[in-house]
């Protein structure tokens, strides 16, 4: 989906001196089903994550901030267990294995979700989920440092290089294909399909991309006889942690007597001068990374913060297609595709005509980017909160009422409820009217402690005989009263169980009609869908309908018709009976949903710019300008950069910093332009690494590794051992294989010498 999720382990490349070479390779039939196993993979996780929110808070119950913070949670275990993966990967399993057992785990866990989604008696669905979510966690983590550089161990490099290309475009391709599809084809199984008697199907949602993981996991296995695999050959992150350790057992016994220049300078003695100037450059990258957290905090909320953002906009479109919330995730692989080739050949030409042509300004252009999408973002919830509708009461001290007209005469009253103002003074103020099959409706009323108030209604037709009754106000709380047959009912709104999302269209019916009449049938436009039973006594029910057109029948006859729109909650007032006909009328009692999704568009395209601006330059600066053994390293750190932006998130979310979300956006966006200016600062004094002379030092550590195979190490240590006794003096280090080589080579033994002795 995007360039963070396909990073290759720079060992894949290299390692294939331990194995026999071939002299025209063909090419490896095995990465069909890599390739294969990274779709199906990708179309699993993509899918689950796209719906994931709406889970938590549609069928789990969770309230928008506990769901952001257990999306963002569950995204940053996702980034975090690749380092667990690369660990037992290179020490201890190799790649082939920890893929295959990880992706038992994997399974394991999709299949847990789904089953989760499935309404059962006694089911825990809250624990179930979060397990389900933890081996996901585990498994898609920790394989994902391993497939990409298992793909390139099929190939026999420098022979291949040109087919390995071709294959992480493949790889790439994949990736992309299988979001994309998942993106879009999930949300649909979730809102289109109806299962276990609701008007969704999360348990097949979940449930088809559980399946293609299984298969995913079976296609790998299917290619285990044609794969070339190698044992596992250690893993750089050891000799980093080695060096800083080493680094600071020498600064504390020497840094009086023997100051050096550098602090890792003082774990030279340990590990050689190569391995400490290789991590000094790896420290002088990391040092540009520390602003790196603040971007994946803004990118990720795409899943989330965003997601919950559209729910609260109009999804139809054009031609009556409507884009579900989910759906617009599949914006931003489709954008990938189109401006990686864009930017390559149009966007970065135009840069560089202006002096924009370094990975440092580029990435600078995309945090700069990002920012600008986060205040777009604030914009469009600043104008969602203007037309958010008033279902309930903003302060506690506050009260909603509306009066339902069910009777066929217009009706006159008065209360102290009825003022203007809001204040109830305990005083009648003036007369207010109610047409029949009306409402009237009073939603400030200041109401500082529980109160009942006298109602009289006098009706204007003879027909109708005049309504007596008291109204109870409570603060904080909304309160409706239906006049029907010659009485006052009162009945709960039940508007803080309504959720604002605009694929589900309410509707409470009001039906003032003989007793003995019915039975009552909701009907809506979903094909293959039961009516709904209707019980007229049962005054707060509320029903969520498909959008469109539907029907209200009695004993079998359509008494009334009515049209629903996205977010729109609905009062269907019906009078009448069978002998005289019926009369109905729609009320709005939340407005449905006004603004499109499609202003979502502008933020998700600058957001996506930058995600081309920053996570591909990002990682090609990395990787050009680090030394070839810590790159594997490096994108370890990349990935728990990822991981420690999403904990940003949670913390942000958790601690309320500000009272809005149109604010929090703000403040994520106020806080990249911070991160920003940080940014300048560190990148201001950095030094390019010159390709060139990276790439001679990698000559020149091939030439001595081919040296070291064919003297020998016992004749090098021989040589340092006479030079430690011709000079009085000790050399440390020989620990094993890696500091074997650096000590022969960073104390001076030229291999000229070394060869000198080995005939001798």
């Amino acid at each position: 989906m995007d360039a963070k999720n396909w990073e290759m382990d720079s060992e894949s490349s290299n390692s294939w001196q331990s194995l026999e070479r071939v002299e025209n390779p063909e090419y490896p039939r095995s990465v069909a089903f890599i390739i294969s196993n990274e779709f199906c993979e990708r179309f699993n996780y993509y899918g689950m994550r796209a719906i994931l929110v709406l889970y938590l808070t549609h069928k789990l119950g969770y309230n928008e901030e506990t769901s952001t913070v257990l999306f963002h949670i569950f995204t940053m275990l996702v980034y975090i267990f690749p380092l667990l993966g690369a660990l037992i990967a290179d020490g201890w399993l190799g790649k082939y294995k920890t893929i295959l057992y990880l992706s038992v785990v994997y399974s394991l866990g999709a299949l847990i979700v789904a089953i989760g989604a499935v309404p059962l008696n006694a089911m825990p669905v809250k624990l179930v989920t979060i397990v389900g979510l933890l081996f996901i966690a585990v498994g898609t983590g920790g394989i994902k440092p391993c497939v990409a550089a298992f793909g390139g161990d099929q190939f026999q490099l420098p022979e291949q290089s040109l087919e390995l290309a071709k294959f992480f475009s493949l790889f790439y391709f994949a990736i992309n294909a299988g979001s994309m599809i998942s993106t879009t084809v999930t949300p649909i199984l979730r809102a289109d399909v109806h299962c276990f008697g609701d008007n969704d199907c999360y348990s097949l949602a979940f449930g088809v991309p559980a399946v293609l993981m299984v298969c995913s996991m079976l296609i790998f296995v299917a290619g285990r006889g044609r794969y070339r695999m190698q044992p596992p050959a250690g893993n750089m992150i050891f000799g980093v942690s080695q060096c800083i350790t080493n680094a600071y057992k020498g600064w504390r016994q020497n840094r009086r007597e023997k100051p050096m220049p550098h602090f890792l300078d003082y774990a030279t003695p340990v590990v050689g001068q190569q391995m400490v100037d290789e991590t000094k450059c790896l420290t002088k990258i990391l040092l540009l990374y520390l602003p790196f957290p603040v971007f994946w905090a803004l990118s990720d909320q795409q899943g989330s913060r965003w997601t919950f953002q559209a729910t609260h906009m109009n999804g139809n479109i054009w031609g009556g297609y409507e884009i579900k919330p989910d759906q617009m995730q599949v914006i931003n692989p489709l954008l990938i595709l189109a401006f990686i080739p864009l930017f390559d050949y149009v966007i970065y030409p135009l840069l560089a005509r202006i002096g924009v042509r370094r990975p440092l300004q580029k990435l600078t252009i995309g945090l700069l980017l990002a920012s600008l999408g986060f205040f777009l973002s604030a914009v469009v919830e600043m104008r969602l909160e203007q037309l958010e509708p008033t279902a309930l009461p903003d302060t506690p001290r506050m009260a909603h009422l509306r009066l339902y007209n069910g009777m066929p005469c217009r009706y006159d009253f008065s209360g102290e409820f009825t003022g203007e103002s809001g204040k109830l003074t305990g005083k009648s103020v003036r007369r207010q009217s109610i047409e029949p099959l009306g409402m009237w409706s009073n939603l400030t009323l200041h109401v500082p402690h529980f109160k009942e108030y006298e109602f009289k209604a006098q009706s204007q037709s003879s027909k109708c005989g005049n309504i007596a009754g008291t109204i109870r106000l409570q603060p904080g709380k909304s309160v409706s009263y239906f006049l029907a047959r010659d009485a006052l009912l009162e009945f709960p709104d039940g508007l803080d169980s309504v959720q604002n999302v605009n694929s589900a269209p309410l509707i409470r019916t009001l039906v003032n009609t003989p007793l003995d009449e019915g039975p009552m049938l909701l009907k809506t436009p979903a094909p293959g869908l039961p009516g709904i039973p209707l019980d007229s006594a049962n005054l707060s029910a509320i029903h969520q309908v498909p959008l469109g057109f539907g029907e209200l029948n009695i004993n079998g006859k359509r008494a009334a018709s009515f049209e629903t729109r996205n977010g729109g909650l609905y009062s269907l007032l019906v009078q009448g009976n069978a002998q005289d006909g019926y009369k109905y009328n729609m009320l709005e009692v939340v407005a449905p949903t006004s603004l499109s999704i499609l202003w979502q568009l502008p933020q998700i395209v600058i957001m996506t710019a930058a995600e081309i601006m920053f996570s591909v330059t990002g990682l090609e600066f990395s990787f050009t300008q680090a030394p070839i053994s810590m790159k594997a390293v490096l994108q370890a750190c990349w990935l728990l950069s990822v991981a420690v932006g999403n904990m940003i998130v949670v913390v942000i979310a958790e601690l309320k910093f500000v009272g809005s979300q149109s604010a929090e956006f703000a403040l994520f966006a106020a806080l990249m332009l911070i991160n920003l200016l940080i940014f300048l600062l560190l990148a201001r004094n950095y030094k390019y690494t010159n390709a060139t002379t990276t790439e001679q030092q990698q000559q020149q550590q091939q030439m001595e590794e081919e040296f070291l195979k064919e003297v020998g190490l016992q004749n090098i240590i021989d040589k340092m051992e006479w030079k430690k006794r011709e000079s009085g003096g000790e050399i440390d280090g020989i620990d094993g294989e890696g500091s074997y080589r650096n000590a022969a080579f960073d104390h001076g033994l030229d291999p000229l010498d070394a060869q000198a002795s080995n005939s001798s």
